[in-house]
């Protein structure tokens, strides 16, 4: 599939059928996790499969999910970031999504379930080995049908003149200089990605021969670095359909415009 194409489709199913993963994709499923903790190389990142999906729900049912509203699947896998450093949140997240894309190829259903807020001495009751934290868990399984009579929430997309500037924070680029760069297409495909509560914080700051990822936030507010790694996930994914093969690099750092952008990786062009 293409990823343009998985883009404009990706939801998150919230309601699974009761209907378990056959074991020897379930297994395939654990050698893939495997696999992107060897990518990674740091050990700073963790996946486990949790196939028991009814027990975990049990213990996370009422404060678990946005405001204590579990998602009830099959099974889930756990994202474990060993410490609090930026870089592993970062990739946590971008490995994450590189996942749910090999999940749908396999024709399964996947949503992100945020158990940040629950205490952190229940996690390690329920989730037992813990090295780090898990705040975020994936479910998965077969998505019920949906009512074709039902009419779907749309979700707002900005446009590419807001999520994009050019030299500067506040300057907006032409479509003929993004068609011009070659660029034009894959800003419009990326604003598609999902975030955290639809919020869009990603901006790109583009230069003669870069893009730099801004991560917009609330003067106060902890910028959403989970979202950062998303698009981070997705851009080189779409970049490499234009022939854009490199990969994003971190900014060492804290690098604040106005306490309104978090800086936080470059891209070279």
């Amino acid at each position: 599939m293409l990823m343009t194409n998985f883009l404009k489709k990706r939801k998150s199913v919230r309601e699974f059928k009761n209907k378990k993963i056959n074991p020897d994709i379930l297994d395939e499923i654990k050698l893939y996790l495997d696999s992107l903790e060897k990518e990674d190389g740091t050990k700073g990142i963790r996946f486990k499969l949790y196939e028991y999906g009814e027990k975990l729900y049990k213990e996370l049912r009422g404060i678990g999910g946005y405001s204590g509203v579990m998602i009830e699947s099959p099974h889930y896998i756990g994202l474990e970031i060993v410490d609090d450093k930026d870089r592993n949140v970062i990739y946590g997240s971008y490995y994450m999504e590189k996942l749910i894309t090999k999940l749908n190829n396999m024709g399964l259903d996947t949503c992100w379930v945020s158990i940040g807020n629950v205490d952190d001495g229940i996690k390690k009751e329920i989730f037992g080995d813990m090295v780090g934290k898990i705040d975020y868990i994936l479910a998965l399984g077969y998505g019920k049908p949906k009512n074709p009579f039902v009419n779907e929430t749309f979700s707002e997309r900005i446009g590419v003149e807001e999520m994009v500037f050019v030299d500067k924070i506040g300057n907006s680029p032409s479509t003929d200089e993004l068609e011009n760069r070659g660029l034009s297409d894959l800003f419009y495909y990326i604003r598609f990605a999902p975030s955290a509560l639809n919020k869009q914080p990603w901006r790109f700051l583009l230069d003669k021969d870069k893009v730099t990822l801004l991560i917009k936030h609330d003067e106060g507010e902890k910028p959403n670095l989970i979202d950062a790694g998303i698009i981070m996930y997705y851009f080189e994914s779409l970049g490499q359909s234009i022939g854009l093969n490199n990969k994003w690099e971190l900014i060492e750092g804290i690098k604040q415009e106005n306490n309104n952008y978090k800086y936080v990786a470059e891209f070279k062009l």
